[in-house]
């Protein structure tokens, strides 16, 4: 299947400006990007690897107080949708140095705080069945509202307030995965089937010696995903960071079946 994204982005800045960005399709297993341009008017674009993090990130120094850019790309995605309930969980003995550090807490995936109800809520489910689990829970308790969370709410506060968006799903399944000591990182994505149109936010989990990636929001399969990079949590893969404050004027993510 092919994906055809187009991003158009203008931001009102204050002064010159150096932000980063996260919001090109990556190049890695099950997808392949077949072309793409990323284009910001009057910026100049240094590219970089973040060790360990899958995807790729840009600065752009933007030499007026106005950022408008512009990305489209065209990705064929060839990866299949796993039947969770099949796939066992890795021994801890057996993981990978890149895979441990997903096992732990992070500023939005706060897993040890919500270990004691993952013990009880998921008693007797290991593996791809607990993940299985997992997804029907937040499913069930968590009600998808927009605007209903902020860029500071982490997995516990929508634990508590059994509300939230794509995010905040992704953050809940991150941190309920790692209280069970099965590996998870939140990743941002495109998709065809998201509504409203924006850029979405999933979980990835490692099982079997492999990340599958799984959206508790309902909206998307592995297979209908475009992945663009994957962290512990939001603060990783954020689609615009700015040294100071940006306003949005004009934000419209179009992604269509080709």
């Amino acid at each position: 299947m092919r994906l055809h994204i187009d991003v158009t982005m203008d931001y009102q800045l204050t002064g010159h400006d150096t932000v980063l960005l996260t919001l090109e399709a990556a190049q890695t297993d099950g997808q392949t990007v077949i072309e793409s341009t990323l284009d910001v008017a009057g910026a100049d674009l240094r590219w970089i690897d973040v060790k360990g993090m899958p995807g790729r990130r840009v600065w752009a120094h933007v030499t007026s107080d106005r950022m408008q850019l512009q990305y489209r790309a065209l990705v064929e995605v060839t990866r299949t949708t796993a039947v969770l309930e099949s796939l066992a969980a890795t021994p801890m003995r057996d993981l990978p140095g890149d895979v441990v550090s997903y096992l732990r807490p992070s500023r939005f995936c706060q897993s040890d705080l919500l270990t004691e109800f993952a013990t009880q809520q998921f008693r007797g489910l290991e593996g791809g069945a607990r993940i299985a689990a997992i997804l029907d829970w937040a499913r069930s308790e968590i009600a998808y509202v927009p605007g209903s969370s902020t860029a500071t709410t982490s997995a516990v506060d929508s634990f508590i307030a059994r509300k939230g968006v794509c995010r905040d799903y992704a953050h809940l399944v991150c941190s309920l995965a790692r209280a069970g000591n099965i590996p998870a990182r939140y990743t941002s994505a495109y998709g065809a089937e998201v509504n409203p149109p924006d850029f979405h936010a999933v979980a990835e989990v490692w099982l079997e010696g492999a990340w599958h990636l799984v959206d508790a929001t309902g909206m998307c399969r592995a297979a209908d995903l475009v992945v663009i990079g994957s962290g512990r949590d939001a603060s990783d893969v954020a689609f615009m960071e700015t040294e100071d404050w940006a306003r949005p004027l004009w934000q419209k993510v179009d992604v269509r079946r080709v």
